[in-house]
């Protein structure tokens, strides 16, 4: 269930995003309002879970992370324990930024991050070893376009 926010909520959680690291003083004069209420609304927006987490962006390519593929996978397997195994070892891998299960033909796609086709190989091997799949193909990012952590907050009608 969606949490109901104003403006004020709305406007706190976009400064957030576009700098976490601001000081409450620089986040309360940027949404026109007092250091303890933002404190007290940051607060509940993070015991909510609107705010699940505080991180750091890096940049993959300065970490030598040059290539991006988005790695189809068709599975032939649909029985609890398969799915158990093939989830958990995703999450094992660091090189798994994104794992989404799809509707469709294809049963999950994956955004991996790694230095290079090699790598990739080596991801896949590892992969394949550890979980039986149907069939995978892979993508290779040439350009990224467009890369956003940040989410469009909702807005009310009455605003």
């Amino acid at each position: 269930m969606a949490v109901q926010l104003d403006a004020v909520d709305r406007r706190i959680l976009d400064a957030l995003q576009r700098d976490a690291s601001q000081s409450l003083d620089e986040i309360a004069r940027r949404v026109g309002a007092s250091k303890t209420p933002v404190w007290n609304r940051i607060r509940k927006l993070r015991e909510a879970g609107v705010i699940r987490a505080d991180t750091v962006v890096l940049d993959p390519e300065a970490l030598g992370l040059e290539a991006c593929f988005f790695v189809l996978i068709r599975t032939s397997e649909h029985e609890a324990a398969w799915q158990q195994k093939f989830l958990r070892t995703l999450r094992e891998r660091p090189e798994v930024l994104e794992a989404h299960r799809l509707a469709g033909d294809i049963d999950y796609i994956l955004k991996v991050r790694v230095a290079n086709a090699r790598a990739y190989d080596d991801f896949y091997q590892a992969l394949i070893q550890e979980v039986r799949i149907f069939n995978v193909t892979a993508l290779l990012s040439m350009e990224e376009i467009k890369a956003t952590t940040a989410l469009p907050i909702p807005r009310l009608d009455e605003d």
